[in-house]
């Protein structure tokens, strides 16, 4: 792709464009994930395995000993009660089940 003179547009007309921009990559994004879990379904559907046999849940590994029902998989952000209680100096593995 040649590279796009835009040093004749003026400020706002640049932002004009970051913005719509903007909304086409996010639209695309999403069509392309919905036609990816599209494709999932399908193959899932052509091999006669239900969904939910493809997709595994994480089980808890960790828990609130105040609060047996906050748990955590230990994937993603920290929940704020182990952010907080490693940022005291606990350890992990005083919260794992």
């Amino acid at each position: 792709m040649a590279p796009i003179d835009l040093t004749g547009y003026d400020l706002a007309e640049l932002k004009g464009l970051y913005f719509d921009i903007g909304q086409e990559l996010q639209r695309r994004v999403r069509e392309e994930r919905e036609q990816a879990r599209a494709r999932i379904h399908a193959l899932a559907a052509d091999a006669g395995i239900p969904l939910d046999a493809l997709v595994q849940k994480a089980l808890p590994r960790y828990r609130n000993p105040a609060d047996s029902g906050q748990t955590w998989t230990g994937r993603g952000r920290q929940p704020r009660w182990i952010a907080e209680a490693l940022a005291s100096g606990r350890s992990l593995d005083e919260f794992k089940i």
